[in-house]
């Protein structure tokens, strides 16, 4: 009778390291799956596995410096080329994402990716986040002039080309406008510091930039001084602008905006508003992390105090130099108080 190599056996037969199937054996289906997911040649003595190393993802694109492309054949053949193709689709795929999180409304929003010394591209005007095409996209100069694509490029493109030229590690910027980041920013009020580790780290402090025209050199050059220092900036009475190293992280850092608002706004309803926050020596150790993964943070040399002063917050915490943070509506409570308290017993004493 002829000897059967079941799946049971083909693993035995692996974890011993010798592979070797009699003739004339019966392999069965089975037991050729895990020969075969293995990675095994029959009849072989099985080599050692390779040691794979883990790698992170990577969605940076890197182009040769010097070497944009300058005739419109050049630039038409870049422009349609697999590995700009490639980030267009992903721009696509984004921009999907906003519209269906409800970060964008109407033809609001825009993207870009810087692609060369001088080269960006961008998505189009007048066209929603949540339906744009590959063949949409466009292609700009760092002073804004169209290049290549048959959709005109949006007019807010000019503020994402102001944080590339003044920030070199800006080689993605996505524009949207999501509610509770939004809220913050036509409040006018900047989100605290130390309350959450995932945002210090991701985030750091989320900046401000004043109200200018949307689309102006105006509103250009406030957003662009403002996220020299600050991977995401809130533009008052606006929206939301992030910037990354791809247009993945730029996005990814538009979610943490969000939720990071829409927390800091629930839990100001809680308690009485009286949040909590991490120590200046925790947000130390979260600024250096930060820096292991290859982002700046202005604060760097910071007191431990000034991390996490949020003393312009309402409700928030102050700076208490030798001792926990305080919080400041405990103080302003306190204060209402004795003021309620002294109009009580003026008022008494009238009436007696």
């Amino acid at each position: 009778m002829k000897k059967v190599i079941t799946a049971a056996d083909a693993e035995a037969m692996i974890r011993s390291g010798n592979i070797t199937i009699p003739a004339g054996a019966v392999v069965t289906p089975a037991a050729k799956d895990v020969f075969g997911s293995a990675n095994k040649s029959y009849g072989v003595s099985a080599a050692a596995p390779k040691k794979v190393e883990p790698i992170l993802p990577d969605y940076e694109y890197h182009w040769t410096p010097g070497k944009d492309p300058k005739t419109p054949a050049e630039i038409d053949a870049f422009f349609h080329s697999p590995a700009i193709t490639k980030l267009k689709e992903r721009m696509v795929e984004i921009g999907q994402r906003m519209w269906a999180r409800e970060y964008t409304d109407g033809n609001g929003g825009n993207l870009t990716i810087r692609v060369g010394d001088n080269l960006v591209l961008c998505t189009p005007t007048l066209v929603s986040k949540g339906f744009m095409t590959v063949e949409q996209m466009g292609l700009v100069d760092l002073e804004g002039n169209q290049l290549a694509g048959t959709f005109k490029r949006t007019s807010e493109c000019m503020t994402h080309l102001a944080i590339m030229k003044r920030q070199p590690k800006a080689k993605a910027c996505c524009h949207a406008h999501p509610p509770h980041g939004t809220a913050f920013a036509v409040a006018g009020v900047q989100p605290p510091t130390c309350m959450i580790p995932e945002a210090e780290v991701f985030l750091g402090q989320i900046g401000m930039a004043e109200y200018r025209t949307p689309g102006t050199p105006a509103n250009a050059e406030v957003v662009g001084n403002a996220a020299v220092d600050h991977m995401a900036v809130l533009m008052v009475n606006h929206g939301v602008i992030t910037w990354g190293k791809d247009i993945e992280d730029a996005y990814w850092k538009m979610e943490n905006v969000e939720s990071y608002c829409k927390t800091v706004w629930v839990a100001s309803q809680l308690n009485g508003g009286n949040l909590l926050t991490i120590t200046g020596g925790q947000a130390k150790e979260l600024i250096a992390l930060r820096k292991m993964l290859g982002m700046d943070d202005k604060r760097a040399n910071w007191k431990e105090c000034e991390l996490c002063d949020n003393a312009e917050f309402r409700p928030g915490t102050v700076c208490n130099i030798g001792g926990p943070a305080a919080s400041s509506g405990t103080a302003s409570n306190a204060d209402a108080e004795a003021l309620v308290k002294a109009i009580t017993d003026q008022i008494m004493a009238g009436l007696k």
